[in-house]
């Protein structure tokens, strides 16, 4: 039986900071994705070659000159990807818009497992997708900020979300400009799905066999752990005024 190949119809947007060491791999992967026919990288400040690197394994690469988080290079990808979709349109004379698949720079050769995640969006059963890794390698922010984030969750929508903080997504474009503008820095996530929930999108989550580098224990994961809670609490605040009972639900007994 012939396998059928998708028409292009999907660009991954990689958000990546000093990422040099992986971000070729990742790129390279994700160009592979059956139905992507562009991978665009944005460089998030970075001060090593994650930049040159990128374009070197085939992504357009868009640059901010300082650091700026992960929310603002999630819409200055998309921003990219539309300004390319111009004069891109159906012979009707509509606009065509790609799906989005948003993925980590951290990935490496396991970015190639993210074909499950678009498959629902291209054949229109749900709006965003979100990767449930099947390695546990632990997610960046595990333990008191999942925990948050899932509550926070559970309460604005009523839905039990398993890795709520996972950046592997994939939505359609309407999807995309209806959460915005996005919740700031790395409460992007759980914010993107209280929005898209609350405004009736379909959203499901998808098992994929990807995994991130490991988080270590330094402290810079432990400084990295604090700004998920602050951004991630800042998301919940300015959404449910009752922010401070998941805060105290965290507390110990």
């Amino acid at each position: 039986m012939t396998e059928v190949v998708p028409s292009p119809d999907t660009a991954v947007i990689i958000s990546a900071r000093d990422e040099g060491e992986r971000i070729a791999a990742t790129v390279t992967a994700a160009r592979e994705l059956p139905g992507v026919d562009l991978v665009l990288v944005v460089d998030d400040g970075s001060a090593d070659q994650t930049g040159r690197l990128a374009r070197a394994a085939g992504a357009t690469v868009v640059r901010h000159s300082r650091n700026r988080g992960k929310a603002a290079a999630m819409e200055t990808g998309a921003e990219a990807v539309r300004l390319l979709e111009e004069g891109r349109a159906h012979p009707d004379g509509r606009a065509v818009h790609r799906h989005l698949l948003f993925l980590d720079a951290d990935l490496g050769e396991t970015a190639l497992a993210a074909a499950p995640l678009i498959t629902p969006v291209r054949d229109g059963e749900v709006d965003m997708t979100i990767a449930v890794f099947t390695n546990r390698v632990r997610l960046g922010g595990h333990g008191i900020v999942v925990k948050l984030s899932k509550e926070g969750i559970k309460r604005a929508t009523g839905w039990d979300a398993t890795q709520p903080l996972n950046g592997q997504r994939c939505l359609t474009r309407s999807a995309f400009e209806a959460a915005r503008p996005l919740a700031h820095g790395f409460g992007v996530e759980t914010g993107l799905t209280i929005d898209l929930l609350r405004r009736g999108f379909r959203v499901v989550e998808v098992e994929v066999d990807m995994a991130h580098r490991a988080t270590g224990t330094d402290w810079r994961a432990q400084l990295h752990r604090a700004k998920q809670l602050r951004d991630v609490s800042r998301a919940l605040a300015s959404r449910e005024p009752t922010v401070t009972k998941a805060l105290d639900s965290l507390k110990p007994k």
